[in-house]
């Protein structure tokens, strides 16, 4: 028995080798075929966005490939309508991947513009947060907070409501066009929720309704907001993802001193997901990127940029969480009360919000 039990053992130590040398070759072979290709093109990811020019940089010193940035303040609609727009372009205008709110994964798969690949990770992604079939999967997620320029406003807001005091003519934008950003469509669907709306499309309606009176009362401001913007003192109030808002805090340099502030109440997570274009110029790089993008390596870039890497749970299980790092994000109770929208609820607010918009708010974001 104990013989037998040898050569089992025996076995099994050669197949997990064999398994080992398998990855590492295939792994080696990925690596080989997107270094023939040379480069890879990626659209909407800007530097100041959850640690991408850090992310970006990284990925280009361990592999040498080149990176073409198209549109770095495009949002997820326009990265899905810009794969649409070159499905025969081979040439550096047409993205390998996208980076999209977390409705737009299965939209984009339903009309067949991304093709699917799980990487070698892909078993530590949450099963709520990715395509079984690998077409998308999260990466990232944040919670929608407020940055405020504490020169301009002297009492910070606490939550949502709050925002529709006099004391705060002028000064509440968003980042982005709820048209067409992810982020902004959050934004909005948040404030519905804060108002006692059910998840789903009631809280879409409620949102625009929020933003209505927000507009009638001459709080929000119909500009695109970011740090910059914030700064010059054109949206004093800036409503983003907390991890665009330590960013800018960052960015700022106490010029203005800012605040950061996480609402008491509709505090919508937002996953981010990622996917490689099914026209891919360079499939091969876009597969890279991934393998890159999930590796610990890459999620931990993403907690360098104060997001929330999708692999969390397994990095904090098996210990590989920089102390230091997490000291910087904001406090865990914090974000007791986040929710995260269904698919359904996201893909139901989506439709209220881009569609009711201009007929219920009737501000022009841009």
């Amino acid at each position: 028995m104990l013989k037998f039990a040898g050569k089992i053992l025996s076995l099994t130590a050669v197949t997990l080798m064999a398994s080992t040398s398998l990855v590492r070759a295939q792994s080696a072979e990925l690596i080989d075929a997107a270094k023939k290709e040379g480069e890879l093109t990626v659209i909407a990811l800007p530097h100041d966005w959850c640690g991408y020019g850090a992310v970006i940089e990284g990925f280009k010193a361990k592999y040498g490939l080149k990176v073409n940035e198209l549109n770095p303040d495009a949002g997820s609609s326009d990265e899905v309508e810009a794969i649409k727009a070159n499905k025969d372009n081979k040439g550096p205008q047409a993205p390998d991947v996208i980076d999209v709110g977390l409705s737009y994964g299965p939209t984009a798969k339903a009309e067949g513009l991304i093709q699917p690949y799980k990487v070698s990770t892909w078993d530590s992604i949450p099963d709520t947060a990715k395509d079984a079939e690998g077409y998308w999967y999260g990466d990232y997620y944040g919670v929608l907070a407020f940055l405020v320029n504490k020169d301009l406003v002297k009492t910070a807001p606490a939550d949502w409501a709050d925002l529709l005091k006099d004391d705060y003519k002028n000064a509440v934008a968003l980042a982005g066009d709820p048209r067409a950003s992810n982020q902004a469509i959050q934004g909005v669907y948040a404030a519905g929720l804060s108002k006692g709306a059910a998840a789903g499309e009631a809280a879409g309606k409620a949102g625009l309704d929020y933003f209505k009176e927000l507009n009638g009362k001459g709080n929000f401001v119909p500009v695109i907001g970011k740090a910059a913007t914030l700064a010059q003192g054109q949206t004093p109030i800036l409503v983003t993802w907390d991890y665009n808002a330590l960013s800018g805090r960052d960015t700022l340099k106490g010029n203005p001193p800012v605040d950061v502030v996480v609402p008491k109440t509709g505090v919508v997570a937002g996953v981010y997901v990622q996917a490689i274009s099914a026209f891919a110029p360079h499939p091969n790089a876009a597969k890279l990127w991934m393998e890159y993008l999930y590796s610990d390596e890459g999620q931990i870039g993403w907690l360098k940029g104060y997001c929330h890497p999708i692999r969390f749970g397994d990095l904090s299980k098996n210990g590989k969480l920089p102390a230091d790092l997490m000291a910087n994000m904001p406090p865990a109770s914090a974000y007791e009360a986040a929710v995260f929208p269904t698919l359904d609820e996201q893909k139901a607010a989506k439709e209220a919000i881009t569609k009711g918009w201009d007929s219920v708010v009737g501000a022009n974001v841009q």
